[in-house]
């Protein structure tokens, strides 16, 4: 008896040579709709579905498969009874079924998108007939993936079915598939009905493994990087890398501070991370000053560090960066000559970001904590210097709010409590993670030594004393840009004016933890 196939696919890819090697191999193919006519035009042998149920289409084809006819075919398991009961009704057993889904996702990310339209969208016949043939895979082969077909057809040639072991690995592919379409179709309409669309009452994600990292915090623990399909392709994760060893985890939270930071600025910029703090953050004319002068800020910090660029890595720039030891540069593209030049150093990661691409995220951040997640809003924004507040008697300069800005987008992404120095837009000295705001401040004016005389600081919260700011006057620093809010700011403000300093408020802090 010829073996029967379902196939009914919204992606076509591959489809007609698949279904033509069923063909083949002696598989009579039942299909529907716009499947069915792709395989008719390529003179494949199929049949319709209704000539198989008996029972034409109904509700603007909203009932297509769901009929005994095909479900009992695709369930039946291969016991004597089970077979009994389809000779009986007259149902022929189904060995393969090939379905994937409406596009869902595609459709609700159009641009006024109807919910009617997204309704119509929703798969029913498609997702009943996954989930009856996973359920059986002891006897049918389901397939919900183009990039299955050639292994399948291998094993049917060579081997006249498709082993259990494969078949078993296709079923969890199917559940898989059809947990996501339920996912998307349940955010959605949750999304129509809650007020709160930023965070669901019922947290429901799906990652794609992208690959095992070399190891994790430590060499003691494994590691694996997954992408959140819900972001697009200029995102980090959708990167790639053009050489050097595997990725660790520590790399790639490395990765993602320097992108994160070098993102902030339209100007060419370049910057060093160590341990997820910058190290050196400089503007410059060109894309190898830039990195001169970010490298001037800690020389000694950068040595194993992470550079990124928001520039193209140029021949000059590559010959610089050579000299010294980095584990990973990353930028939106590097140049032909320059991928020569470092190429030498076969254990340095080259990793190109797409820049121009559309790049936004779902917008959270999401840590585990011990039983449950902490999930936030990303700290995207920062406040227009438009909006900031001078609180001193003595006014700033355009010059002296560049600058400004320029420190307080880098401080935004410095551990708490952070401090930045800065001038001539290169950080000069970076005080994170202390305890207190005064020891920041006192690591990041050492580090900036004698280059502090007329230079500016940014403090990622307020100053709850003025001991901060009299420390920084000392120090000869002429501005300085904070949130301000303190019940001292009175007092701070004082000693500022007091001092002949520069103070701004923002209104807004950026703690990070």
């Amino acid at each position: 008896m010829f073996k029967k196939a379902v196939i009914s696919v919204s992606d076509k890819t591959g489809i007609v040579d698949f279904a033509r090697g069923l063909a083949e191999e002696g598989y009579q193919i039942i299909s529907t709709g716009g499947t069915f006519k792709a395989l008719k035009e390529a003179d494949i042998p199929v049949s319709y579905v209704s000539e198989i149920t008996g029972f034409p289409e109904i509700l603007d084809g909203r009932v297509k498969t769901l009929h005994p006819m095909i479900h009992g075919g695709i369930l039946a398991m291969d016991t004597d009874e089970h077979k009994r009961q389809c000779v009986e009704a007259g149902i022929d057993l189904i060995d393969l079924v090939c379905v994937n889904l409406y596009p869902f996702r595609e459709t609700i990310a159009k641009e006024q998108v109807t919910f009617e339209e997204a309704i119509e969208n929703i798969d029913i016949g498609g997702p009943t007939m996954v989930r009856s043939a996973a359920k059986n895979h002891s006897r049918v082969t389901i397939v919900v993936n183009p990039i299955n077909y050639e292994e399948i057809l291998s094993n049917i040639r060579e081997k006249g079915s498709v082993p259990l072991v494969l078949r078993k690995r296709l079923a969890a592919e199917a559940f898989a598939h059809t947990a996501e379409y339920d996912r998307l179709i349940a955010g959605y309409l949750e999304g129509q009905i809650d007020t709160d669309v930023h965070f669901p009452q019922n947290l429901r994600m799906f990652a794609s493994k992208v690959q095992d990292l070399r190891y994790g915090e430590n060499p003691q623990q494994k590691a694996v990087l997954y992408a959140d399909p819900e972001a697009e392709k200029g995102t980090l994760v959708y990167g790639r890398q053009l050489q050097g060893k595997e990725l660790s985890y520590n790399n790639w939270m490395d990765m993602d501070a320097a992108w994160e930071i070098v993102s902030e600025y339209e100007d060419t910029a370049c910057v060093i991370i160590k341990h997820t703090n910058p190290c050196g953050v400089a503007l410059g004319s060109t894309v190898q000053e830039a990195y001169v002068r970010a490298l001037e800020a800690d020389p000694i910090s950068a040595f194993g560090g992470i550079i990124a660029f928001n520039r193209v890595v140029d021949e000059e720039t590559a010959k610089t960066i050579k000299e010294r030891f980095y584990e990973v540069v990353i930028a939106p593209d590097f140049s032909l000559r320059a991928k020569e030049i470092l190429a030498d150093k076969t254990n340095l990661r080259l990793f190109v970001v797409g820049r121009d691409e559309c790049c936004d995220t779902r917008g959270w951040k999401i840590r585990t904590v011990n039983g449950g997640f902490l999930i936030q809003e990303e700290d995207k924004s920062t406040t227009p210097i438009l909006e900031w507040e001078v609180a001193s008697e003595k006014k700033p300069s355009e010059d002296d709010l560049a600058e400004l800005e320029f420190a307080w987008k880098a401080c935004k992404h410095v551990k708490s409590n952070a401090i930045v120095v800065s001038n001539r837009r290169q950080v000069i000295g970076v005080g994170a993670g202390q305890m207190n705001r005064v020891g920041s401040a006192k690591i990041a004016l050492e580090q900036a030594a004698d280059e502090t005389k007329g230079a500016y600081i940014a403090s990622d919260a307020f100053f709850p004393f003025p001991d901060s700011v009299e420390l920084a006057h000392s120090h000869g620093i002429k501005a300085i840009v904070q949130p301000g809010g303190s019940v001292r700011d009175k007092e701070v403000i004082e000693t500022a004016d007091k001092l002949g300093m520069i103070l701004v408020f923002t209104g807004r802090r950026h703690f990070k933890h």
